[in-house]
C-alpha cells in the first residue's frame, strides 16, 4: 500500500505531459484517401497549397508532421536541406512526433508549397524483403506555416480541405525493401485532399537532432565493370549523375559483402533490397533514394555503365557515384588518440558503427532488422555520452521506450516495438531483464553524467512498474528468461548464450534494477529488503564458472563477504586458460572490461586487447572491417555493421584518457595500460570542453590538462602519485583553463 501511494504521489506531482495539438491552431490531418488498405495508401503522394505573402516577411516557421516520412519543398526546393527520415519513428498509436522549423524568407507573390509523402515504418507493405509488416494508416499530414511581417502581422497557412495532392515519381517506397523512381512520370491529375482521423499517438515535438546525409564516399576501388567498393561501410544510400535516353532503367544494388562471383551480396542483410531509376532523358539526372537506406561498402549497377568504359550496347552513362552517409546529425563531443594504431582504429570502426546505427532511435543494424533493440543503449552508455550529444536522444529515447511498456509493466527488448515475436521460438526475444532494463538504466546514466534527475523523476512511475512485473516473474528470487550474454564467443557460429546460464545473468539485472532503485532516496525499504533476498538466491543458486559470471558477480556485489578476491582470481585464471582471450558477449563483455579496470588488472585488459587474432577488435581490423561486427569472428556471417560489442568506448575517454564527467564536477585520472606511452582525449562538460593529453617521457609521467573551470576540477592526486610510483615515474602535471590557451 505504502509503494503504491507513493508512486500515486509521484504520478500526481510531475503533471501532464506538454502535448502539440496547440502549435498546429486549425490544422486537419489530410491525405489522399481515408482507407489504409486503399492502393493509394502506401503510395507516395506530394500534397500541395498555393500561398501568397506579402512584402517585408520578418520570419517564417513551419510545424509539420508527415507520416510515415515527408519530405518539405517550397517553389521546388527542398527546405532542410539533406535531412532524411522526419519525423523521428515512434510507435504511432501512442506517440507521434512533429517537427519544427525556420524557413528561409520568401518575396511578396504566390509560392507552392509541396509535401512529398513516403511510407516509413507507418505503411509497411512487405512487397520486397521485409522484417516486419505495419499499417497505422494511409500516408498524412498535419502541418501550419506562420508569416510575421516587419510591421508585427501575422498570416497562417494550415492544412486543410483546400490543399490537393498527386502522385509522385517515387513509385515505390520501402524502410526494408528499396525505392523506385520514375523520372518520365506525369500525372497532372490533381485531386483534392480527404481530411483523415487523427493518429491515435499524441502529438509531441521531436527532441533528437535530425537524421541528415552527413558525409559522402566516393568509389575506392573498382571490384569488376559492375561493382565498385566505396571504402567504407555505412548506412545510406547510393547517389549518382547519369545521362541516357528516356525510358531507359537502372538498377543499383547494395550489400556489405561480396559473393563468390564477386557481385553483391545480401544473404546476411535481407533480400532482395535495390533501388531503380527510369531516366527522364534530359541531359545529366542526378538522384539519390528520398525514403529508404540499407547498409552497404559495395555499390553494384545493372544497367548503366561509368563514363569512359565501352558503351556498345547504348547504355545510361554514370558520370557521378558515391555512397551517402545519414545519421544522426548530434554533435560528435569526443575524440580520443593513443600511441597505439590498433585502438585508434577501434575508436574508428566503433565510431563508424555508432553513426550507422544511430537515426531516430538506437538501432541494431542498418539493413536487416533497423530496430531498437534496447540493451546496446545502457551497456554501451557511458561511450556514447563521452563521444556525442545525447542529451536530447536520451530524453526522447525514454518515451519513445516508455510508450513501449505493456499494460502489465513488462519490457519489450526493442522500442518501438514495431514487432511482436510469436511461436514456440519466440520467448527469448519476447523480453530479457538486460533489454527492457534500459528503462531503468538510461534515467540513471542520464543522472550521472549530466547531473540532471529530471528523466528519473519524469519516469519514476514506468521503472517501478517494471521491477514490480519482474518481482511477480520471479521463483523465489531467480528470473529464467531472456538471452543472458548473447553472442558470446565459443566453438561455432555465435547466438544464444554458450558459456554462462541465461538465468543467472537475469537474475544479476534483475537485481541491479531493483538495487537502482532502492538507492533513491523515498523511504521504501521494501526494495533493500528485495534486492538482499535476490542477491541470497543468486548466491545460493548459481555457480560461477565463466568470464561472464564472474566479472558480472564482481561488479554487481554477488558474492558472500571475503570472497571477492577468491572470484578475481578464478576470473584471472580462466582469462589466461583461454590464451588471455575474452569469452564474453553482448552483456558480460562490458563487465569484464570494467571489472580488470576497477581491479587493478590493466596490463591483463591491454594484452586481451592488443591482438589480431579472434576474439578481438584486432580481429575485425584485419579481416579489412570498417564498422563493428556482429559477432567477435565476421568470417562465420552476421551483421558487419552492430556498435553493441563496442564496450571498449565506455574505457578510452574516461580511464585512458583520465576524464571523468559528473554533472558539473570534473575528475581527472588518468591510467597506463600495457604498452601504451601517450595519450590524448577530450569531451564536453556542463561548462565547456575537457582536454587531456599524457605522455611517458625519459622516466617522466607528463600531464596536460585544459579545463573550462579549474573550480570544478579535481585532479586525483593520490591516484596518479600512487600509479607513478608503481612504474617508477616521476609525475610532472600542468593544468590550464581554456581561457588561458
Amino acid at each position: 500500500m505504502k509503494h503504491t501511494l507513493f508512486i500515486l504521489f509521484l504520478f500526481i506531482s510531475m503533471g501532464m505531459y506538454v502535448y502539440g495539438e496547440d502549435n498546429f491552431g486549425r490544422a486537419q490531418w489530410i491525405g489522399a484517401t481515408k482507407n489504409k488498405d486503399d492502393s493509394l495508401a502506401g503510395r507516395s503522394v506530394i500534397l500541395s497549397k498555393i500561398f501568397s505573402v506579402s512584402k517585408n516577411v520578418k520570419s517564417l516557421k513551419i510545424y509539420i508532421c508527415g507520416l510515415g516520412q515527408y519530405e518539405l519543398y517550397i517553389d521546388g526546393r527542398k527546405m532542410e536541406y539533406g535531412v532524411m527520415l522526419a519525423p523521428a519513428w515512434s510507435d504511432y498509436s501512442k506517440t507521434v512526433y512533429y517537427n519544427i522549423y525556420s524557413l528561409p524568407l520568401l518575396k511578396s507573390g504566390k509560392h507552392h508549397l509541396d509535401v512529398l509523402l513516403g511510407n516509413g515504418f507507418y505503411h509497411e507493405e512487405g512487397l520486397r524483403y521485409h522484417k516486419l509488416k505495419s499499417n497505422y494508416g494511409p500516408l498524412t499530414l498535419l502541418a501550419r506555416l506562420d508569416v510575421v511581417y516587419e510591421n508585427g502581422k501575422r498570416q497562417s497557412f494550415v492544412s486543410d480541405s483546400t490543399w490537393t495532392w498527386r502522385k509522385s515519381p517515387v513509385i515505390y517506397n520501402s524502410i526494408y525493401g528499396g525505392e523506385d523512381y520514375d523520372a518520365t512520370f506525369k500525372d497532372f491529375s490533381i485531386h483534392r485532399v480527404d481530411i483523415l482521423p487523427a493518429p491515435k499517438g499524441k502529438l509531441r515535438e521531436q527532441l533528437s537532432f535530425p537524421v541528415r546525409i552527413m558525409e559522402h564516399y566516393r568509389i575506392a576501388r573498382r571490384v569488376s565493370d559492375r561493382v565498385f567498393d566505396m571504402g567504407q561501410n555505412l548506412a545510406g544510400f547510393p547517389e549518382f549523375s547519369i545521362r541516357g535516353r528516356r525510358g531507359q532503367v537502372v538498377r543499383i544494388w547494395v550489400g556489405e559483402s561480396l559473393g563468390n562471383d564477386g557481385r553483391v551480396t545480401q544473404k546476411q542483410t535481407g533480400k532482395p533490397y535495390y533501388y531503380t531509376y527510369i531516366l527522364k532523358g534530359k541531359g545529366t539526372e542526378t538522384w539519390h533514394p528520398h525514403f529508404s537506406y540499407y547498409g552497404f561498402q559495395y555499390i553494384q549497377v545493372d544497367g548503366a555503365v561509368m563514363k569512359g568504359d565501352p558503351n556498345p550496347c547504348h547504355l545510361p552513362v554514370i558520370d557521378k557515384l558515391q555512397s551517402d552517409f545519414i545519421y544522426n546529425s548530434a554533435a560528435k563531443t569526443g575524440s580520443f588518440e593513443c600511441s597505439n594504431p590498433l585502438f585508434n582504429a577501434t575508436y574508428r570502426i566503433i565510431d563508424r558503427a555508432v553513426r550507422s546505427n544511430w537515426m531516430s532511435i538506437w538501432t541494431d543494424c542498418p539493413h536487416r532488422e533497423k530496430l531498437g533493440w534496447l540493451e546496446q543503449d545502457w551497456l554501451n552508455g557511458e561511450g556514447l555520452v563521452y563521444n556525442y550529444d545525447c542529451r536530447k536522444m536520451l530524453e526522447q529515447e525514454m518515451q519513445v521506450i516508455v510508450d513501449a511498456q505493456h499494460k502489465n509493466g513488462s519490457m519489450p527488448e526493442i522500442a518501438p516495438e514495431y514487432i511482436a515475436f510469436h511461436g514456440s521460438w519466440a520467448p527469448p526475444f519476447q523480453e530479457s531483464p538486460e533489454w527492457g532494463g534500459a528503462i531503468v538504466a538510461l534515467p540513471f546514466l542520464y543522472a550521472r553524467h549530466y547531473g540532471d534527475s529530471t528523466l528519473i523523476r519524469k519516469f519514476i512511475v514506468p521503472m517501478y512498474r517494471y521491477i514490480d512485473y519482474l518481482s511477480k516473474r520471479d521463483s523465489c528470487g531467480i528470473l529464467r528468461m531472456g538471452l543472458g550474454d548473447w553472442y558470446d564467443f565459443g566453438p561455432g557460429k555465435a547466438g544464444f548464450a554458450k558459456n554462462t546460464p541465461i538465468s543467472l545473468v537475469a537474475t544479476a539485472h534483475y537485481y541491479l534494477w531493483t538495487k537502482m532503485l532502492a538507492s533513491l532516496d523515498n523511504g521504501m525499504k521494501s526494495l533493500d529488503i528485495r534486492a538482499d533476498s535476490i542477491k541470497t538466491a543468486f548466491i545460493q543458486n548459481f555457480e560461477l564458472n565463466s568470464q561472464a559470471a564472474y566479472a558480472i558477480a564482481l561488479d554487481l556485489g554477488l558474492y558472500k563477504d571475503g570472497e571477492k578476491q577468491v572470484l578475481l582470481d578464478k576470473l584471472i585464471a580462466d582469462i589466461h586458460r583461454h590464451g588471455n582471450r575474452l569469452t564474453t558477449g553482448d552483456v558480460g563483455t562490458r563487465y569484464i572490461f570494467k571489472v580488470l579496470l576497477d581491479n587493478g588488472q590493466d596490463d591483463l585488459l591491454y594484452k586481451m586487447l592488443n591482438h589480431y587474432d579472434v576474439p578481438g577488435y584486432g580481429a575485425q581490423l584485419k579481416k579489412g572491417m570498417t564498422t563493428l561486427t556482429e559477432q567477435w569472428d565476421p568470417d562465420l556471417g552476421a551483421s558487419r555493421n552492430h556498435f553493441m560489442l563496442g564496450h571498449i568506448n565506455n574505457h578510452l575517454i574516461q580511464d585512458m584518457a583520465g576524464i571523468h564527467i559528473y554533472g558539473d564536477s570534473i575528475v581527472i585520472n588518468p591510467r597506463f595500460i600495457g604498452g601504451i606511452t601517450w595519450a590524448r582525449g577530450s569531451t564536453m562538460s556542463s561548462e565547456g570542453r575537457v582536454q587531456v593529453f599524457w605522455k611517458i617521457c625519459e622516466r617522466h609521467f607528463l600531464l596536460n590538462i585544459i579545463t573550462p573551470d579549474k573550480g570544478k576540477t579535481k585532479i586525483d592526486y593520490p591516484a596518479i602519485k600512487e600509479m607513478c610510483h608503481r612504474k617508477k615515474l616521476r609525475l610532472l602535471c600542468r593544468e590550464r583553463t581554456s581561457k588561458q590557451v
